[in-house]
């Protein structure tokens, strides 16, 4: 399975569009919705972890060519940022 249709089935199997499914993974919608669609040739670790985290998976787990057999948890909370996105002054601040 490719991870483009893995990240829709999930996506769908957790009732979530993907504008809120992009806010859920701490990335832009317009940015999550060239990822599904396949208009990003190149995805780095970071995104894969995100997109992963996300689900409550590990990366591998994403990757994997059957899907986990594991129920997937509903996330509620926001993911937290990831150090290089935040502002120096908040970085200074933890």
């Amino acid at each position: 399975m490719s991870l483009l249709r893995r990240l829709r089935d999930l996506r769908k199997t957790q009732g979530l569009t993907q504008e809120a499914f992009a806010e859920q993974a701490g990335m832009s919608y317009k940015y999550y919705q060239a990822v599904e669609a396949g208009r990003k040739a190149e995805i780095r670790l970071s995104t894969l972890e995100r997109l992963a985290n996300a689900y409550g998976l590990e990366v591998w787990e994403l990757l994997a060519p059957t899907p986990p057999k594991h129920p997937l948890p509903r996330r509620t909370s926001k993911p937290r940022k990831h150090a290089a996105a935040q502002s120096p002054a908040a970085r200074r601040q933890r």
